[in-house]
């Protein structure tokens, strides 16, 4: 496979699955479980297979102690307080919000590309970007119009805010660990499982205790998240920073939202708009620009 056709589905793999977690998720929501318990049985879940995973690619799950504390780091920020944050900056913002701040991420990953990995970053490519983020805007112009009259919008939106950079500081703290030789499977493995039982005694400590749903629903869409979600999308999203740099993988946040309301126009009932097909065309031709070689 040529380095194009890889970086195309290392690309479109995360994408396509990420854009589909956003109906999924809608079962781990309508069930009753505290978002702690859901998120903590998701990546603990996740961080099992990925030990599986490992053991057959022949990886070692022994790594260095101090690549220990950046794991621990990493589980604590990237798979339990971003996901917390963005499900409770959902209560008091419209989702469509939510997906526009992470947008924001090709810039924070840019950044910290740069600043940290000496990966520079062209402006035909910032250009191409921000034309995707208006895109991404127009498609949810009407939920962004609206986020004034609620009255703890400006919380909200702080912690949507705090969930872009606790990302990108996740982003960075993984690509810091692979950098260092170690390997991702592993890697990855570790900083979930750290992440879930970071939730898991959180949920004790506050008194939300541990809860689960044997209903058919609920099991499938953890699977699903677990599976495609958290083991495929993140190591083919982690590999794609590695081959082509953070700021590039984040460009699967600004072509996420558009193929996700294309499946809630299918289960979810969702109205195109003629603003929403002007605004997912300009985040799919921004999309372009900005992968385009040269």
């Amino acid at each position: 496979m040529s380095t194009a056709s890889l970086s195309r589905w290392l690309f479109w793999g995360p994408t396509l699955i990420w854009a589909s977690t956003w109906h999924v998720i809608l079962y781990q929501l309508d069930s009753g479980v505290p978002v702690f318990n859901s998120i903590a049985w998701r990546f603990g879940l996740a961080a099992l297979l990925l030990v599986a995973l490992a053991r057959w690619q022949g990886l070692s799950l022994r790594l260095p102690r101090s690549a220990h504390v950046l794991m621990a780091a990493t589980g604590i920020v990237q798979y339990s307080g971003n996901y917390l944050a963005v499900y409770e900056a959902e209560r008091h913002i419209p989702s469509g919000l939510v997906a526009v701040l992470f947008c924001l991420m090709v810039y924070g990953n840019a950044l910290s590309g740069r600043l940290f990995f000496g990966q520079p970053v062209t402006r035909r490519f910032l250009g191409a970007a921000s034309g995707g983020v208006l895109g991404v805007v127009l498609i949810f112009w009407p939920e962004i119009a609206a986020t004034g009259v609620r009255p703890t919008a400006a919380w909200g939106l702080g912690l949507g805010l705090c969930a872009v950079l606790v990302a990108c500081i996740g982003n960075v703290l993984t690509l810091t660990l692979t950098r260092r030789g170690l390997p991702l499977v592993p890697v990855l493995a570790w900083s979930m499982g750290y992440g879930a039982v970071f939730l898991a005694g959180a949920s004790l400590v506050s008194g939300q205790g541990l809860h689960f749903d044997l209903r058919l629903p609920y099991v499938l869409s953890l699977l699903y998240l677990a599976v495609a979600g958290s083991v495929i999308a993140f190591v083919l999203y982690f590999k794609l920073a590695q081959a082509r740099g953070p700021a590039h993988a984040a460009l699967t946040g600004v072509t996420i939202p558009v193929i996700a309301l294309a499946i809630s126009a299918v289960f979810e009932g969702w109205q195109v708009t003629p603003l929403a097909v002007g605004g997912m065309a300009l985040c799919l031709g921004s999309l372009y620009v900005a992968t385009r070689p040269g």
